[in-house]
């Protein structure tokens, strides 16, 4: 069984201490590749670099809609120099989160169509963070013309949102969420999305499956996301996990 994690976040500080016994432990659960998705312009060179020294890490940076706060003016110039370099899977995590109270949502959007931008420009697809803004998403990426595809990670959203954005071109990632009983619009949702338009993250250290509750996430985990959608889909899990990745391989050219 092969599984690749859309999104693991194995960079951070939180990992440091033990890095390669966690990789060792994800590669031994199945784990042959991870996505680790950058948010600030402080973090790309590690992880960058950390892909550079372990073949099955893939880096996609980008500069994300929570942290306004945190970019610079030189920062899209920064990340267009990255994506030039031919190193980078995809730019992400980039989108809008409306989920947060008094945010600047015009800056937000500003953000999200200049790296809309970057993407398309080196045909990078793109990996998105979206809270209680999906639909203004699919509009921008409708009104910018993007055609570049990309990945909807930790997806939260109703069926027809999903639906949406699989005619845009980008792949519903699921994640440790539908691990939990009470999630019953993503579990709803991932029986009827086509297998053919899903893939699978952890979105480590962040939501780990219900069995890790209260602990910090890990990619050698995600095998129990994968049980849990061939639960809820009354598949195989040989077949989901086959597809999965060939979803991953084909859209971030791994």
């Amino acid at each position: 069984m092969e599984l690749i994690d859309t999104h693991s976040h194995l960079d951070l500080p939180v990992f440091l201490d033990d890095f390669h016994e966690v990789l060792a432990r994800s590669r031994q659960a199945g784990v042959i590749a991870q996505v680790l998705p950058g948010v600030c312009r402080a973090g790309w060179q590690r992880i960058v670099d950390l892909c550079l020294t372990e073949n099955d890490l893939y880096p996609a940076i980008g500069l994300h809609p929570m942290y306004l706060g945190h970019h610079g003016l030189d920062d899209l110039g920064v990340l267009r120099t990255y994506a030039s370099s031919g190193k980078l899977k995809a730019i992400g995590e980039i989108g809008l989160d409306y989920y947060i109270e008094n945010t600047n949502r015009s800056a937000q959007q500003e953000l999200f169509e200049e790296q809309l931008g970057i993407a398309s420009e080196f045909g990078l697809p793109v990996l998105l963070h979206v809270r209680k803004a999906h639909d203004q998403v699919q509009a921008i990426i409708r009104k910018r013309g993007f055609s570049g595809r990309g990945i909807v990670h930790a997806f939260s959203g109703s069926l027809q949102q999903a639906e949406h954005y699989i005619k845009l071109g980008f792949l519903i990632s699921i994640c440790g969420t539908i691990t939990y009983d009470r999630a019953t619009k993503i579990r709803s949702v991932a029986t009827k999305v086509p297998l053919e338009s899903l893939v699978l993250e952890t979105d480590s250290p962040d939501i780990p499956p219900v069995a890790h509750h209260g602990q910090r996430n890990s990619p050698e985990y995600l095998p129990e996301i994968l049980v849990a959608l061939a639960e809820l889909r009354g598949e195989s899990i040989k077949k989901i996990a086959e597809q999965t990745t060939a979803n991953a391989r084909n859209l971030l050219c791994l």
